[in-house]
């Protein structure tokens, strides 16, 4: 795989975190406008889920941009 296929690659996986970014931050805000009722034993631990993803996902786009710019 040459350098500008893998740039795209890092690219569309920061797109795919933004999303996750947006999703999960979603679901938390949800999850605690609504604390008395059910929802919120449901939709918190997606949330967390996302954020934790999110995490992940961005690093990962990241370091894959870095190791395109800069790996010899």
């Amino acid at each position: 795989m040459n350098k500008k296929q893998e740039l795209i690659q890092a690219i569309k996986i920061l797109g795919f975190g933004l999303i996750l970014l947006l999703i999960s931050t979603y679901l938390l805000n949800f999850a605690f406008i609504n604390k008395n009722v059910l929802p919120l034993y449901m939709v918190l631990p997606l949330g967390i889920i996302g954020v934790a993803a999110t995490i992940y996902t961005l690093f990962r786009g990241i370091r894959k941009i870095v190791s395109v710019f800069f790996d010899h």
